[in-house]
């Protein structure tokens, strides 16, 4: 009975995670013995230089590429063994992303936008619009939601993103460098925005490689040559 009160409330667990890259004739080694657990409503930060792993490592978290072995339980399903299109399926439902880049649609405005994920998921577009326009109030753009991207800040893009992020209710927000291409002030405000989400239950892995962004997070994890270099409680978050 602990044991499934444990596993409700696991959304993440890594098994000795390995990732391979075949360059020519040589194997090289990206991720290497890997195993973590993060749970519901935990705010982790994944951090570590350039080449540290922390890239490929997201990608596997966000069940957009296979391990080499090891095994990966996300959200109480088994999805190191699954192919390209439950990968897609579990992806749309159990994951909410948010890229340095935005990967917002250029033609459409930000409500629609926002829509995207609902529409892959099949919702009807009545409730695919109420529930995008609550998704829109909750990062505090209601009155730009008919505006396009080019019409947008950057700060104002990515709250776009992480409103679209949030609208399918994920059972994981995954952010990768959110803030990598704002300036130094609306960086803030995102990770203000950050706060307030992880604040309302959400459970959020963010990837960087700057150390004062990964100091929002409660818990963080360094990676170094593939490897987990530390795994801290983070006792000093950031608030500002």
């Amino acid at each position: 009975m602990l044991l499934d009160k444990y596993m409700e409330r696991t959304v993440i667990e890594l098994r000795n995670i390995e990732k391979d890259y075949h360059i020519g004739d040589m194997i090289v080694p990206a991720v290497k013995q890997v195993s973590l657990t993060i749970r519901k409503n935990e705010y982790v930060a994944i951090m570590g230089p350039s080449g540290s792993g922390k890239s490929t490592l997201m990608n596997v978290i966000g069940c957009l590429d296979t391990p080499t072995s090891g095994g990966y339980i996300l959200n109480g399903q088994d999805v190191s063994q699954m192919g390209d299109n439950e990968l897609a399926e579990i992806r749309n439902k159990e994951i909410g992303f948010v890229f340095q880049t935005f990967n917002l649609l250029p033609r459409y405005n930000a409500l629609e936008n926002v829509m995207l994920p609902l529409i892959y998921a099949g919702v009807p577009k009545e409730e695919r619009l109420a529930r995008a326009t609550r998704a829109i109030a909750n990062v505090g753009l209601t009155e730009r939601s008919n505006h396009k991207p080019n019409e947008l800040s950057g700060g104002q893009r990515q709250r776009v993103a992480v409103a679209r992020a949030l609208v399918g209710n994920p059972s994981l927000i995954l952010a990768d460098e959110p803030t990598g291409n704002l300036d130094s002030k609306t960086s803030v405000e995102v990770m203000m925005l950050f706060k307030q989400i992880h604040e309302k239950g959400n459970t959020i892995v963010l990837v960087t490689h700057e150390e004062d962004i990964a100091r929002y997070a409660h818990r963080i994890i360094r990676l170094m040559d593939g490897e987990i270099e530390y795994d801290i409680q983070n006792e000093h978050v950031r608030t500002n």
